[in-house]
């Protein structure tokens, strides 16, 4: 009963219209403060306890990263590369949308940073090609679910904190779902855009434009790869490489591409600080939350109901599967991951499922979320680039977001889809 009454303050609170950090604080005060009054002394610890994690410095300077990458030129060079890559095949710019987002998603490590970089230039490409702007902008947002997939994942580095698990093997589970779901948008698109004639006309190959593309794209594209693999294989922690980022990035902007400005490092560090002060208050304020369901033994009440349910691992897996995608329609990522790991997680390993695969399938699941109305962040995101009605944008998004749901049931079902990987790089599950 008192766990009914958190729940519906909670539920209230939100009504209100009040951010959800404080929705959050405000219920799990109001319940602490009927039933278990002594424990209010310890609220301003819990809250600190939360924010106050040197796993933690790594996320705002991995959004830095991309903040300073993304003013820098890298945003042209990447789309030049995509285009010199797929022209060949006789592919358009919905193809060079999707690839361009997988390796920027390896770079921002977030989805809305994607939409917001990559939309503005991508969404009038592919309309001055012939693209319906509702394809042109849905493509767009169902690409940018790569970006806390593919490494570095801010979701993930929020998603390890709870769980224990390390953001080296995180990392290596997210690539390959990450991947999957860029190469079948990729034959998505291809099929459709053949079909519907929005490929351009072949043009004649030009070897010293291919090339030139090819070499100034290569150093972006060396970051995402000098992440990955200093943090998948032990090189340097997460923080460490998330601050080489960003001095690589700086180097990037200001030497060799020469379009960083000191001006734009003032602004990628406003928006960096507002972004991850943000999700440092939802942390703070919901370690609260797991603190209660912790001591009202929520998970065990969880974990007892469905065990007594006898259903397969493969239900409870779909089961949850229905429940993230649920919940990331109405909540956004961080407070999803970290509301739902403590109460999910030790089912799942009840069931045999590793905390690395559950923690790809909650970042694959809140990444379709984020293309659903009515909170879908992305679709907010590419709302304010070309004005369109949230609705139409998710309905042209519809085809290539089902990419993204037959990865999560494919990597739900079959394990080694998350785990093959980090265990051929030594890491335990």
């Amino acid at each position: 009963m008192a766990m009914i009454i958190l729940l519906v303050l909670l539920v209230f609170f939100a009504a209100l219209g009040i951010p959800l950090a404080f929705a959050i604080g405000a219920s799990c005060i109001t319940y602490i403060g009927v039933y278990s009054p002594q424990f209010f002394s310890m609220l301003p610890q819990k809250v600190w306890s939360g924010a106050f994690s040197e796993l933690m410095i790594a996320m705002p300077l991995f959004m830095l990263a991309g903040e300073l990458m993304s003013v820098g030129g890298i945003t042209n060079r990447l789309m030049d590369f995509c285009m010199a890559i797929l022209r060949p095949f006789h592919c358009g710019m919905g193809e060079v949308n999707v690839l361009a987002s997988m390796l920027f998603g390896g770079i921002s490590g977030s989805s809305v940073a994607d939409t917001s970089a990559l939309g503005s230039i991508e969404i009038p490409a592919m309309q001055k090609q012939g693209y319906p702007p509702a394809v042109a902008a849905g493509v767009t947002v169902a690409s940018s679910t790569m970006g806390m997939i593919i490494p570095p994942s801010t979701p993930m580095i929020v998603y390890s904190m709870i769980s224990g698990a390390s953001v080296g093997a995180l990392f290596m589970a997210g690539a390959v779902p990450g991947i999957l779901i860029g190469c079948s948008q990729l034959i998505a698109v291809w099929v459709i855009s053949h079909k519907k004639g929005w490929h351009p006309a072949k043009e004649k190959f030009n070897s010293k434009k291919f090339w030139h593309a090819i070499v100034a794209g290569i150093p972006a594209l060396l970051m995402p790869i000098f992440i990955f693999v200093c943090v998948s294989f032990g090189v340097c922690t997460a923080s460490e490489s998330a601050g080489a980022a960003v001095l690589y990035s700086v180097i990037c902007g200001f030497l060799l591409y020469r379009e960083l400005k000191v001006k734009d490092i003032w602004v990628a560090l406003e928006k960096t600080f507002i972004s991850s002060a943000s999700i440092m208050i939802i942390i703070g304020f919901t370690t609260i939350f797991t603190w209660v369901l912790t001591m009202e033994k929520v998970p065990q009440i969880v974990a007892s109901f469905f065990m007594d349910l006898n259903m397969p691992a493969w239900g409870i897996a779909i089961v949850f599967d229905l429940i993230i995608l649920m919940m990331g329609m109405f909540i956004d990522v961080s407070p999803c991951i970290l509301m739902l790991t403590p109460i999910l997680l030790p089912v799942m390993q009840l069931y045999g499922f590793s905390a690395l695969q559950f923690g790809a399938m909650m970042i694959t699941g809140l990444a379709i979320g984020l293309v659903t109305p009515p909170v879908g962040m992305c679709l907010n995101a590419c709302n304010k680039i070309n004005r369109m009605p949230i609705i139409d944008i998710f309905k042209g998004a519809l085809p290539y977001i089902t990419c993204n749901v037959i990865v999560l049931i494919g990597i739900s079902l079959y394990s080694p889809l998350t785990t093959a990987l980090p265990l051929l790089c030594g890491y335990s599950l």
